[in-house]
């Protein structure tokens, strides 16, 4: 396959699979609203899609859907003066009543509909002569506060026509990568910095597929060396996007995993590059299957590494987590293995991990699992690569021994609502024992 072709495998592959069930669940929230508070039964009246599904930016295993519901303006009375908690109960109640097995809640700016797939966020707002909407904000005794997505709609739609549809096809590609390295950064913020690198440059106003390698690696390029800051401002409304977590460090190792792909064009390992960037939606070529597959059949080795996308209902990373590993062993001082690896230290055989988590922003409770997957010609030798994703004992802990040289991995999967919402990596280089290293 041409990089081209293989571009357009890997956008066709990441593309919304469950749009039809989408559309049912905005149809069906939309008409228990206009049950509500306008006595009709329309599915598609006085309602918008707005986040990434509304800018159509979203990917497959999308999970967190929004949608404002426009308020009849006579409702304003009964809510301006300190109502915004009652219009997020009356909501969550309207829908409820006419779908109460599905699970309802009221979060601080929305009412959360939760779907075995995705949760839909439905915003009562009251449109204003402008354009924007008010809504409602129930922290600190309440407040109203102003959105404006028709904007960030229309610059998208915009900008798409005049980029030959690159824009929302990077948006996409991108939201793939942050899954893929765990990079906790909202939809309108990947929509923002694809919009602002493309508008920084015309090389890709007429390029199309072929050239989907050099953007992949100028946008990256662009990304990690912006100025670290708190926000950026909105494509097309100019609104704050707040930034959870600097994406600088991130964005600089997926530059130079694309400099590495690009460098191995031709190469039969050259999708394996691309796919260390993009995850494993990016195709993978025959013959690199067909390799992987003949070299552990020349060994009886058990296939037991198993992914988050195949065991949980989707993968939407929107926050972060970050782990680390107590390495200790009788006589020595424990150690940091993040510290370890910055300082060259080699990690050895027989020693004690307690991998752990040091670090996250999900707000309230979430599941957390575990994998760790054994690389190397030992863990092939040995019939040992597990890779199985199993859930955390309750401790929020994993306590692991070093048995063997080769490069391994931890990872850890935070959950919630069967939604993979943050994820962590971290390699376990162990070197090789004391009589590897006499021979």
């Amino acid at each position: 396959m041409s990089i081209a072709d293989t571009f357009k495998q890997f956008l066709s592959n990441i593309k919304v699979d469950d749009a039809q069930a989408i559309s049912d669940r905005y149809g069906e929230i939309t008409r228990a609203l206009n049950q509500k508070f306008r006595d009709t039964d329309s599915k598609t009246a006085n309602t918008l899609q707005v986040g990434s599904y509304g800018r159509h930016t979203g990917i497959k295993g999308i999970s967190d859907l929004d949608m404002l519901y426009i308020m009849p303006k006579g409702e304003w009375e009964t809510y301006k003066d300190g109502g915004q908690s009652k219009l997020l109960s009356d909501t969550a109640a309207a829908i409820r009543a006419r779908y109460p097995k599905t699970t309802v809640r009221v979060d601080r700016l929305v009412v959360q509909a939760v779907y075995s797939n995705f949760t839909v966020e439905a915003q009562p707002v009251f449109e204003q002569d402008d354009g924007s909407f008010k809504y409602p904000d129930t922290y600190n005794g309440g407040s109203w506060k102003t959105t404006k997505p028709r904007d960030e709609i229309k610059a998208m739609s915009e900008f798409v026509s005049d980029k030959n549809d690159n824009l929302r096809r990077l948006c996409k590609m991108v939201r793939s990568w942050k899954n893929k390295h765990g990079v906790g950064i909202g939809g309108l913020l990947i929509d923002t910095l694809a919009y602002n690198f493309l508008k920084s440059t015309s090389d890709y106003d007429k390029k199309g597929y072929h050239y989907y390698d050099w953007m992949s690696r100028d946008f990256f390029s662009y990304i990690k060396d912006l100025p670290k800051q708190d926000y950026f401002a909105a494509l097309g409304s100019g609104q704050r996007v707040k930034v959870k977590k600097n994406f600088q460090r991130k964005a600089k190792k997926a530059h130079e995993l694309c400099l590495k792909a690009i460098e191995a064009e031709g190469n039969d390992n050259q999708h394996d590059k691309w796919r260390a960037v993009y995850g494993r939606q990016f195709p993978a070529t025959e013959k690199m299957q067909k390799a992987a597959v003949l070299e552990y059949k020349s060994k009886p080795v058990r296939m037991t590494e198993e992914y988050p996308e195949d065991v949980f209902a989707a993968v939407d990373i929107r926050n972060n987590i970050r782990i680390d590993c107590q390495v200790e062993q009788n006589g020595f001082r424990p150690a940091s293995l993040r510290e370890m690896i910055r300082d060259r230290k080699p990690l050895m055989p027989r020693k004690k991990l307690t991998f752990s988590i040091v670090e996250t922003d999900i707000p309230g409770e979430f599941g957390l699992f575990w994998k760790v997957l054994n690389r190397g010609q030992e863990a092939i030798d040995r019939d040992c690569i597990r890779g199985q994703i199993v859930a955390d004992d309750g401790h929020r802990r994993k306590i692991e021994r070093t048995d063997f040289k080769g490069d391994h991995v931890v990872e850890c999967y935070a959950v919630v609502d069967r939604i993979v919402v943050a994820t962590d990596r971290i390699h376990v280089p162990i070197s090789a024992n004391q009589e590897d290293d006499n021979e």
